[in-house]
């Protein structure tokens, strides 16, 4: 039985952070507004297969990490630290865009093709493997033991809203572009809001880290 406590702090996070750009929600949207929900939804289930390989990668990794390191909880904590303070800085920072400002359209390909696109983009996305690496840990407590099984039930946790998120943005993707194309603002406050959070939590993993 996970701590409910922290379980709601990882939903939160979680949540934070499947609303945060990066490639493979880019690809979803592009696809969607490109060729359509069908299409994005396609290409998406291609992405979960890079989400599955990072998410078993990560929690075996972690479990031996656990096993054969005294201060494991304290190093992860510090690469959460560093990774969710550059995951924060790229939110707030001038020029920062959201993945809805599709600047550019792209040729329609099978269902086939889409699918292992998105499965490449996704396996080949060094930032999806660091998410699961260093945001895992922060939640396991290794006092409980079953260092595994508490690292799939977060994997999968993490995979359910990343998919969800973007399954979302694949059947919405094109009103949604449409109304903040309209009103440029929200994309600031959004971004700002998830920028500030992000380095919030990355200033605890620090205290974490050095306690």
């Amino acid at each position: 039985m996970q701590d409910l406590s922290s379980l709601y702090a990882f939903l939160v996070v979680g949540g934070l952070l499947s609303i945060t750009p990066g490639p493979n929600m880019i690809y979803v949207i592009s696809r969607s507004i490109t060729q359509g929900r069908r299409a994005g939804l396609t290409s998406l289930g291609g992405v979960v297969v890079g989400y599955l390989f990072y998410m078993f990668g990560a929690a075996f990794g972690i479990t031996a990490f656990f096993k054969t390191q005294p201060h494991a909880a304290q190093i992860l904590s510090a690469c959460g630290a560093v990774y969710m303070g550059w995951l924060g800085w790229n939110a707030i920072r001038p020029g920062g865009r959201s993945p809805l400002e599709i600047r550019e359209q792209l040729p329609r390909e099978h269902a086939g093709k889409l699918f292992a696109m998105g499965a490449t983009t996704s396996l080949l996305n060094p930032k999806l493997a660091l998410i699961f690496l260093t945001l895992l840990p922060q939640f396991i407590d290794e006092t409980q033991g079953r260092v595994l099984e508490q690292s799939l039930f977060y994997g999968g946790l993490l995979i359910a809203m990343f998919a969800g998120v973007n399954a979302g943005m694949a059947i919405f993707s094109g009103s949604m572009a449409n109304f903040l194309a309209r009103k440029p603002a929200w994309l600031l406050v959004q971004r700002l809001l998830m920028g500030i959070t992000l380095l919030a939590l990355s200033a605890e993993m620090a205290i974490q880290a050095m306690g």
